[in-house]
């Protein structure tokens, strides 16, 4: 592969499940609060398709105010998971800048932003919407797992104005964490800033603060979709 991951910081260290034919779509996949990329290429080798590469970068570490300060790996700080919580404003944009060079790193190598899909778990899940919704590019897709949209107030203003993509959101419907009414108020909140039609909710009776098989089939399905073999 032609291009320098050392110019992109999070690229480098990141887990990569490659394709096994010519790779023409990638899925790049952020992991939650105090996880690693490895949480999550294990379970989406599982429904990998042959054409699309998947990237897990991982967060950098840094203290969370949330968790006394606690040193772990985070994409921004988080003071708390109500949506009228305090946000780590200057953090969220900083994280997202460090996802849109990943994005513009594929780019450069062959594969176009209407082929790639930005996904994520939780506080993963929370930057991939921002980092779409104010990306400069048209991406293929999101898909956001048992998350909120960050900074929500600042939108629909903050959005690049991309209001043609599709946005696959899932939630349990026993999660403490992020409740299922929080994600409830992102898809409406979403609605008001991309095409209403292109946004699916699905909750899942009796899952926690997780992924299930039945998530995993329908994250597939999403994919499939919207970055077909071409």
């Amino acid at each position: 592969m032609c291009g320098n991951n050392m110019s992109v910081p999070l690229l480098a260290e990141a887990v990569t499940v490659s394709g096994t034919e010519k790779e023409t779509a990638a899925v790049i996949f952020l992991h939650g609060l105090g996880d690693t990329g490895h949480g999550w290429a294990d379970t989406l080798t599982g429904i990998q398709l042959p054409h699309v590469k998947f990237i897990c970068p991982h967060a950098p570490r840094i203290p969370v105010t949330l968790n006394m300060k606690s040193t772990m790996p985070a994409w921004f700080d988080l003071m708390g998971l109500s949506p009228d919580s305090p946000e780590d404003e200057s953090g969220i944009k900083k994280a997202a800048d460090n996802i849109k060079a990943i994005i513009e790193h594929e780019v450069k190598n062959g594969i176009p932003p209407n082929r790639i899909i930005l996904g994520g778990f939780s506080q993963g899940g929370a930057l991939s919407l921002y980092t779409a919704l104010t990306c400069q590019h048209q991406l293929a897709g999101v898909v956001a797992l048992s998350c909120w949209l960050p900074l929500h107030r600042s939108f629909p203003s903050a959005s690049s104005g991309n209001k043609n993509i599709p946005i696959l959101q899932c939630h349990g419907e026993m999660d403490i964490m992020i409740p299922v009414q929080f994600g409830a108020m992102t898809a409406e909140k979403l609605k008001s800033i991309v095409n209403p039609q292109l946004i699916t909710f699905k909750t899942y009776p009796g899952l926690p603060h997780s992924s299930c098989p039945q998530e995993m089939a329908t994250v597939k399905e999403f994919i499939e979709k919207y970055l077909p073999r071409i």
